[in-house]
């Protein structure tokens, strides 16, 4: 009995390591529990009540815009301090990202394969001046609710495509278990997206600190150019400015709502990334069904 314990507790450290906490039939209880209807009800009242609050707070000194950013902010941060403290959300976010670390070099080739395309695209948006005037006129608020919108987007298309790819090794999984094989494959993508994210909107830090006259770019957004506070700006001078990480910001969301679509669609890509962690899903699959034979014989 004792070596059989042993075994179900190493696969449940298995399946904690690798993303995959619903697997584990206490967790999983602790889960449905935390999505009961009156659980759920009171945190999505929480989110909105406080939201309201918070929304209310930033603009009335900010403005509306900034208010609605700032809202919608504060229930995001509810909602999600409820999935990490209640869903275990955290065990899965820090599977993917220890899983990006690990198996960067294979991250790396697939993310170029993108990236080429993406700035040569993106960079004739960058050095256009209809696109400095609509960015950098987006206050705080606004940008960050512009920001929310992609990563909406993003979200959205990703949960209407990553369920095909469950299709071969769904093995009869249901609730709660197929929803973790969901998380897995979202949060797995989400890291890479953020992570191009980031890098574009580095690239256009740099490349318009660098290329972007301030004259130039205060005539194209028709006014003077703005430094951010703190010493990288008294720094820099106008050569950072508001308005470029306005623009840059801007840029690199458009630029991960891009590469979701991308990363979805194009078969090689797929075929690269998805082989790979498909086939973890299946040994997950197959370490499962020994679970249960294990669970099964201590219950019996």
């Amino acid at each position: 009995m004792t070596g059989a314990q042993d075994d179900v507790a190493a696969a449940e450290g298995w399946f904690v390591e690798h993303g995959l906490p619903y697997f584990v039939d206490d967790v999983r209880a602790g889960v449905a529990r935390g999505l009961g209807r009156g659980r759920l009800v009171g945190v999505l009242g929480a989110a909105v009540v406080l939201g309201i609050v918070g929304g209310c707070g930033v603009g009335a000194g900010l403005g509306a815009a900034a208010g609605l950013g700032g809202g919608l902010t504060v229930a995001g941060i509810v909602a999600a301090a409820y999935a990490v403290a209640t869903l275990r959300a955290w065990l899965i976010v820090g599977w993917a990202v220890r899983r990006t670390l690990r198996s960067f070099g294979l991250v790396l080739p697939l993310v170029t394969r993108a990236l080429p395309l993406l700035l040569l695209f993106i960079t004739f948006l960058f050095i256009n001046a209809e696109v400095w005037q609509v960015a950098a006129s987006l206050d705080g608020g606004v940008l960050w609710v512009a920001v929310l919108l992609f990563a909406a987007i993003a979200v959205g298309f990703l949960l209407t495509r990553l369920p095909e790819e469950l299709d071969t090794v769904d093995a009869g999984l249901r609730g709660l278990e197929r929803v973790n094989l969901l998380l897995v494959l979202l949060v797995a993508q989400a890291v890479q997206v953020l992570l191009l994210a980031l890098a574009v909107f580095a690239f256009f830090i740099l490349f318009g600190v660098v290329a972007m006259e301030p004259s130039v770019v205060s005539q194209w957004t028709g006014g003077a150019l703005h430094a951010p506070d703190g010493p990288v700006g008294d720094w820099l001078g106008d050569r950072l400015s508001l308005e470029l990480l306005r623009v840059s910001t801007f840029l690199a969301a458009f630029s991960g709502l891009y590469f979701t679509v991308y990363a979805v669609t194009d078969e090689l890509y797929r075929k690269q990334f998805f082989t790979v962690v498909i086939r973890e899903l299946e040994q997950a699959v197959e370490a499962r069904a020994a679970y249960r034979s294990l669970r099964d014989g201590d219950d019996a």
